[in-house]
């Protein structure tokens, strides 16, 4: 019969194509619809299970279904024609339960702003690099595994040899073709041929390209010794003497061309694929559909690998090669800007994905420079954030979360092992946000040690440089496997560690929850402890367990107060539900205290996540509804402090819940707590008594069988 009702309101609010969302509270069912005018009120009205439907402003609509509307709301998820409708768990405080996806985009959404094309430009660098990290966590790990071996005498590093060059060509081939990833990436992001991007990068990294630089390396490819002759000629080189480079210049068409290195280039193929899309999209406007196929690829291919070999090539050198003097420069003369600042800063950048601008100049960094600096900061960030997760972890485990429990093992694994942050971050620090607080201590003790430690103990590169600070020569995901990338490991092992242990120690001692979060996770725990104990004694003498449970029944013929306050009728209190008598008879008491209580003794039926709601469910069948404030459930549990769960046994008088009413005022909302008996109809008569001032405990409503 439920699943019938539930078909039954889908079809009378205008179908599942005309509901936008459907939540729910303590006793109604609460859409928001694309046209309000489609709902058959009437049906609504006269459809067992269902006590009223009452249309609210704009579109929105309230269908009263009582005690039971959990049930109902469940039963209506569960139809396949709502399988694309908003709805969904709710949390503790009331809130939406999200995924983690929604809590990623909810983040994400923060940063859009007015201008578009900030906006674009990080969403092109993300879906640029993000799918080839996998690629690059790849190579970081066989550079790590490679310098175990090294250091364990298993590979000899004296010279050359055939085993050492193939293991460096398994993780080099990524870094080396890192420009033809970048280029089909960018342009399929741009919404152009994939494959003409990564062409052009290509042709800059043929031997017929690098030839022109190097004629003696590839002397093969000239025909004669005169072609190898003018080839020198032609060529003039210069060394950069703070990279230890050298650029190139030779005469192509009569036209300077400056030659460059383009293996792990970074902004050249960002720059190309921007001046390729316009190039490509302008083409395919003045070029039949019927031919596009052909000449489309092809004349993009002709314009663009000279302009890239002319002009986007070198001013992408040159703007990787200024950076990355730049950023060397302030990390040798001010290494606490990074160690300290680039652990701060990724706690927020991440989340909003404004993180992979510094992913680039990473890489930068190891192109140009050879090495970077700028990951063992992120290293000390990273451990930081997994030791948070390690102290939910132990705290989860000691209160028995199994949920919890769940959830952090398998984020903690995840960050430890590979080194990723996203499912600590999505899974739980952004939905307790004090795990913030803790956690950025822990990166600012992290990164104040690396950056001491970097200063006094500076790093000697393969060329005698001296430089401060933890470096790598690879761009690594910081998990425990990829400790031996960085140099100076030792100083880089000690940050991580303090920060990691730093942010678990104060999880651990100052909780991630807020007290009402944690009161709330408590009584849970209370409540199944209590499940575990009293089920084996049930059944095992559930006879004798109904007999005392029939014996100990007392005819309820009171309601009390559930808070002082002076009472008014259902009509007075301003709520059009209540006041058409369709949650029952009752009251409305406007409060004067904080403190709301029991009116009558039995067991907790209803108990609104949101702490606005209670339904209690007397041993003789009366049922009473509890309701705090008008339209409550919309503060999202802000300013309610439950202190009592589903289930739970009360007795009247007993503490349900303390409500900060000023702050209830302060949002805008009616204060008046209405209480009604659910079940009027099945009893004699149910008589309110109005216009008093009552104190918790007086009489409020009078029942007769």
């Amino acid at each position: 019969m439920a699943e019938s009702t539930a078909s039954q309101i889908i079809d009378a609010v205008g179908g599942p194509g005309n509901i936008k969302s459907l939540t729910h509270c303590a006793t109604r069912l609460r859409f928001e619809l694309v046209d309000a005018g489609k709902v058959d009120q009437n049906r609504l009205e006269h459809m067992k299970g269902v006590l009223g439907a009452v249309p609210q402003s704009g579109d929105r609509y309230q269908v009263v279904i009582g005690g039971g509307v959990a049930t109902m709301y469940d039963k209506i998820m569960q139809l396949p024609e709502m399988a694309n409708i908003g709805g969904g768990e709710v949390n503790n405080d009331g809130s939406k339960k999200l995924s983690n996806a929604e809590v990623k985009a909810q983040e994400r959404s923060k940063v859009k702003g007015k201008h578009a094309w900030v906006d674009n430009f990080f969403e092109f660098l993300s879906d640029t690099f993000r799918p080839i990290i996998n690629v690059l966590l790849g190579a970081s790990l066989i550079i790590a595994i490679l310098n175990v071996l090294i250091a364990c005498h298993v590979i000899s590093n004296d010279t050359e040899s055939p085993t050492l060059l193939l293991c460096k060509a398994a993780y080099e081939g990524v870094f080396y073709f890192l420009p033809i990833m970048i280029a089909y990436n960018g342009a399929k992001k741009l919404k152009v041929d994939g494959w003409v991007g990564a062409t052009i990068m290509a042709a800059l990294m043929t031997p017929q390209f690098m030839a022109l630089s190097a004629p003696d390396k590839w002397a093969g490819i000239f025909g004669d010794k005169s072609g190898l002759a003018a080839a020198k000629s032609a060529l003039n080189c210069v060394t950069n003497a703070t990279l230890g480079t050298q650029s190139c210049t030779t005469k192509v068409f009569g036209l300077p061309l400056q030659l460059n290195d383009y293996s792990g280039s970074v902004f050249v193929p960002l720059f190309m694929v921007a001046v390729l899309a316009l190039v490509y999209k302008g083409l395919e406007r003045i070029i039949p559909d019927s031919v596009q196929m052909v000449f489309v690829p092809f004349l993009s291919m002709i314009i663009m690998i000279p302009v890239t070999a002319f002009l986007l090539g070198p001013l992408g050198v040159w703007v990787g090669n200024g950076l990355g003097v730049g950023l060397a420069w302030l990390n040798n003369n001010a290494p606490f800007i990074f160690a300290i600042l680039i652990p701060m800063l990724y706690p927020f950048l991440v989340p909003l994905g404004l993180h992979w601008p510094l992913n680039a100049l990473m890489l930068v960094n190891i192109n140009t420079l050879g090495y970077d600096f700028i990951q063992g900061p992120m290293g000390v960030w990273n451990f930081a954030c997994f030791g948070a997760t390690a102290g939910v972890l132990v705290i989860a485990m000691r209160e028995k979360n199994v949920d919890m429990r769940q959830t952090a093992f398998g984020a903690l694994m995840a960050g430890l092992l590979g080194g990723v942050s996203e499912p600590s971050l999505y899974g739980i620090h952004l939905r307790y946000k004090l795990v913030y607080k803790r956690m950025l201590i822990g990166c600012f003790i992290g990164g104040v040690v690396i950056a001491i430690l970097g200063w006094i103990f500076p790093s000697t590169l393969a060329n005698g440089q001296v430089v401060h600070g933890v470096t790598t020569t690879a761009f690594a995901f910081t998990s425990l496997l990829t400790i031996p990338v960085f140099s100076q490991m030792w100083v880089y092992a000690i940050a991580i560690a303090v920060a990691f242990f730093v942010s678990m120690f104060l999880i651990i001692t100052l909780d991630y929850r807020t007290p009402e979060q944690k009161a709330a996770d408590h009584a849970v725990e209370a409540q199944q402890s209590m499940d575990e104990v009293e089920a084996p004694a049930a059944a095992s003498d559930n006879t004798a367990a109904t007999a005392t449970a029939t014996a100990t029944k007392t005819a309820t013929d009171t309601v009390v107060a559930p808070v002082a306050g002076h009472v008014i009728s259902l009509d007075e209190a301003g709520d059009p539900v209540f006041a058409s008598r369709a949650l029952g008879e009752g009251v409305g008491i406007q409060p004067t205290d904080s403190t709301v209580y029991a009116p009558v003794s039995g067991e907790l039926s209803t108990v609104a996540e949101t702490g606005h709601a209670f339904g209690i469910k007397t041993d003789d069948g009366v049922e009473v509804l509890v309701h705090v404030g008008i339209d409550t459930v919309k503060m999202n549990g802000e300013g309610f402090t439950p202190v009592v769960i589903k289930g739970q046994r009360v007795n009247a008088g007993d503490k349900l819940v303390t409500v900060d009413f000023d702050r209830v005022k302060a949002a805008g909302f009616n204060t008046v707590t209405l209480m009604t008996v659910l079940n009027t109809a099945a009893l004699g008569g149910v008589t309110p008594k109005t216009g008093i001032d009552v104190k918790p405990g007086d009489t409020v409503l009078e029942i007769s069988r």
